[in-house]
């Protein structure tokens, strides 16, 4: 037991971050505090409140302890570290996908393309939008007013005539000088205007230069410009939302049966870019107020932070939170919980999407909850399931075999914890031993890291493929995790599986059962996730082995084919005469590529 009493005689009274741990160090809750001893020393008085709070306490086997100089850098520590560990007890934001951004190339014909990670590419970076559909809507808007070019540089370099976008009037085809680069810097430049919500100015000066051109006599110039303003307007007219010029996030937040939606609205230079809907994990019994406190916490870690913020609810500790995000933006953040006017109504807007989506949302969960108990019935368990994982091997010939494991719980798929494996060193073919491969290499982790097992562990296959699962688990000492085979019905028609349990014992559920209905997703997952994962590895192996087989082929050499001929299929299709002008590529070498992709002696 925790001894609680000695912990507290010597712990500070400065600010900092305190780490609650188990019995097997594994971390169950971060917390932040002005002072580390009244703070802490709260939780082990008697009689609390929360249950929550009373099943924490109870857990605790050791705390730890970080004293920061200020309040604000122990908030900023705090929010890293809940990112970093997830803590059982904490609230904690699902959002492992960064937001996309639309990135401007640097050099004197740029792309624009959508660009999600770090930012580490030369050029300028206009965002962040809600998802990639908002950006490649924007793009699609883009090239059909600015015509832009959104090629890859490789093509772009390679290209001696126009391509399919130039003849449909969505680039003017600098790659082979059709423009000029004073002409594609001012596309470029009223496309930047347009994407800093200055679409009023662009259109001003489109106008101005449609009656240059109309002066000189250059009418089709003329009307290039009048119909980008009529586009202009049209998407001005969408897009603009009226009181707003600056950069704006909407955050509500909804709380229902124990589950919470936090919707956020995206305003940047007055533009409603969308919107996207969260899901946090949270304990029971947590309000409003602390969900928004964690959630923004969490979310502006590593996210561009506006100037102000419309919120729903009172954050718990709101100046505090306003002093970090201050502190992390390097100037003035408004935190604003009750706007009026236009403000009011996004902010009203926001909140009801949020209960909408949340309605949804607790729709689902209740019927993943009713199918997972449908199916602890049908394999006869007196426990209920909270994790399931699937295995599925996928192959050509035995070529490129890959491994997938897909996990589900009682919020459904869970993707931030899915897993491919390279499977080497087999026979082409096994399925059994890419199976066991798999098997041993997923488990030997979790037994070691102490993470969590699944309560049924299904393969994709029938007695030869549960017999590795069964072998594998016996072999690492993993208890607790029934193995289940799933086998396919005669002609593989779907409602024809059989389940094959201990003992290599079949079970056949009726074709309409829910819990066939959820063993069949996840099978089908785990092979959509399989298949995906091979075809990529097989197509990077071919690609790579194509060239690098020829002998007098190295790296500097397939890079300048590939640059030239823009990408390995025009470079199959052309001629010796066209290969031999590459620098570097000999008549001879040339030949020898010829012969390889077309399949000579």
């Amino acid at each position: 037991m925790f001894d609680s009493k000695a912990f507290l005689k010597t712990l500070t009274a400065l600010p900092g971050v305190y780490r609650m741990l188990d019995e097997r160090g594994q971390v169950l809750y971060v917390g932040k505090a002005r002072n580390l001893k009244q703070r802490v020393s709260s939780y082990f008085r008697e009689n609390h409140a929360s249950a929550k709070t009373r099943s924490l306490v109870s857990r605790i086997h050791a705390i730890e302890v970080t004293v920061t100089h200020t309040e604000v850098e122990a908030l900023i520590l705090e929010s890293t570290l809940i990112k970093q560990l997830q803590p059982r007890y904490n609230i904690l934001l699902r959002d492992d996908k960064g937001y996309p951004y639309i990135h401007a190339s640097s050099g004197d014909f740029p792309r624009l393309s959508l660009h999600r990670g770090a930012k580490r590419v030369p050029g300028r970076y206009f965002g962040p939008y809600p998802n990639a559909n908002a950006v490649r809507d924007t793009l699609d808007l883009l090239q059909k007013v600015f015509r832009l070019r959104s090629c890859e540089d490789s093509f772009f370099r390679g290209r001696t005539r126009p391509c399919l976008q130039y003849q449909i009037k969505r680039c003017t085809a600098p790659c082979v000088g059709l423009v000029d680069q004073a002409g594609y810097q001012r596309q470029l430049r009223d496309a930047v205007l347009f994407l800093e919500g200055r679409s009023g100015q662009v259109i001003d000066d489109l106008a101005q230069r449609m009656d240059v051109l109309a002066a000189e006599l250059k009418f089709e110039e003329a009307a290039l410009c009048r119909d980008q303003i009529v586009e202009l307007r049209q998407i001005q007219q969408r897009q603009h939302v009226e009181g707003e010029n600056g950069d704006l996030d909407v955050v509500a937040c909804a709380v229902r049966e124990g589950a919470a939606c936090v919707q956020a609205f995206i305003f940047r230079d007055g533009r409603l870019l969308g919107n996207r809907a969260f899901f946090p994990a949270l304990p029971e019994g947590e309000a409003a107020g602390v969900i928004l406190s964690a959630f923004l916490a969490q979310y502006y870690l590593n996210k561009v932070i506006p100037t102000e913020v419309l919120l729903s609810h009172e954050p718990v500790e709101s100046e505090w939170l306003a002093q970090a995000l201050q502190q992390r933006a390097g100037r003035k953040v408004a935190l604003t919980v009750h706007p009026r006017g236009e403000r009011a109504h996004w902010l009203e807007m926001a909140q009801r999407n949020a209960e909408q989506a949340l309605a949804a949302h607790c729709a689902s969960r209740a019927g993943m909850r009713r199918r997972l108990d449908e199916l602890r019935e049908a394999l006869g368990l007196d426990r209920d399931l909270a994790r399931l994982e699937c295995f599925d091997i996928s192959h050509t010939g035995g070529e490129a075999t890959v491994a997938a494991c897909v996990v589900f719980d009682a919020e459904g798929a869970r993707k931030s914890d899915y897993r491919r494996y390279n499977i080497e060193g087999i026979a082409p073919g096994d399925d059994y031993a890419a199976m066991r491969q798999a098997l041993t290499r997923r488990y030997t982790r979790l037994r070691d890291e102490q993470g969590p097992l699944p309560d049924i562990l299904f393969v994709d296959g029938g007695k030869g493929q549960l017999t590795q699962a069964r072998e594998i688990l016996e072999e690492l000492l993993v208890t607790g995790v029934m193995a289940v085979g799933i086998a396919k019905g005669p002609e593989r028609k779907p409602g024809l599986e059989t389940l094959y349990l201990e003992e290599n014992r079949p079970v056949r559920l009726p074709a309409d059962s829910a819990a066939l209905h959820l063993v069949q997703q996840i099978r089908d997952e785990a092979h959509r996730f399989a298949i995906t994962g091979h075809r990529q590895r097989r197509a990077r192996a071919r690609t790579l082995s194509a060239l690098d087989d020829i002998a007098g082929i190295g790296p500097q050499r397939r890079q300048a084919l590939l640059r030239q001929f823009g990408g390995l299929k025009p470079l199959a299709q052309a001629g010796v005469e066209d290969l031999s002008q590459v620098d570097g590529i000999s008549h001879e070498l040339a030949q020898r590529i010829y012969d390889a992709f077309h399949g000579e002696a």
